[in-house]
């Protein structure tokens, strides 16, 4: 069980103050005060707004990238480990949406940390394509473009955080079969 630390609960309420206004536009002033606290009280627990955005993004992407490194190294098929990529993403958005707004929204203002994290995202869709030109010369998968292959379903995933909070009746792993259905076997009859 996670302990969850002061630290945390800015973290937290930062992520959904980034959500709602986007990173530039929340001071350390407006976390404060959606946590009740004085602005000065926060400096106790972190350094920077930079360093609460720093720590969302981070460890989003390097807990992406852990995943697909277990996927990687399974004996899956090629569409099996697309699968398995599906129900990485569907599982760390479901149980992080605000963060995954300020991963795909706001990476951009990361200052010390960002050569680090397109290194994380860089690697992380060249395993993605691996995986799908792995499935097309085992002749898994058509014999399609792996660059649209890769952008249509990472698209997809990656605004997941938009669509799930509308869904509360969903079940994430209902939710990773159906989009594992439609995005690897399409929708035609």
């Amino acid at each position: 069980m996670k302990i969850n630390t002061r630290k945390d609960q800015i973290i937290e309420t930062s992520a959904i103050l980034f959500k709602e206004k986007g990173y530039s536009a929340v001071t350390m002033r407006d976390i404060a005060k959606a946590m009740d606290i004085k602005a000065a009280s926060l400096y106790n627990h972190i350094k920077s707004k930079q360093e609460i955005l720093s720590d969302i993004i981070i460890s989003l992407a390097e807990e992406f990238i852990k995943g697909m490194n277990v996927i990687l190294v399974s004996e899956k098929s090629s569409i099996d480990k697309l699968k398995s990529v599906i129900e990485l993403h569907v599982d760390i958005t479901s149980n992080n949406q605000n963060g995954m707004a300020s991963l795909n929204n706001d990476w951009m203002h990361l200052d010390g940390k960002l050569e680090y994290y397109l290194k994380l995202r860089k690697d992380y869709e060249e395993n993605f394509r691996s995986i799908i030109k792995e499935g097309i010369s085992k002749n898994e998968l058509h014999n399609s473009n792996p660059e649209v292959m890769l952008f249509s379903i990472l698209s997809t995933l990656r605004s997941l955080y938009i669509w799930i909070p509308n869904k509360d009746d969903l079940l994430p792993e209902t939710l990773a079969s159906d989009l594992s259905n439609v995005l690897l076997n399409g929708i035609v009859k």
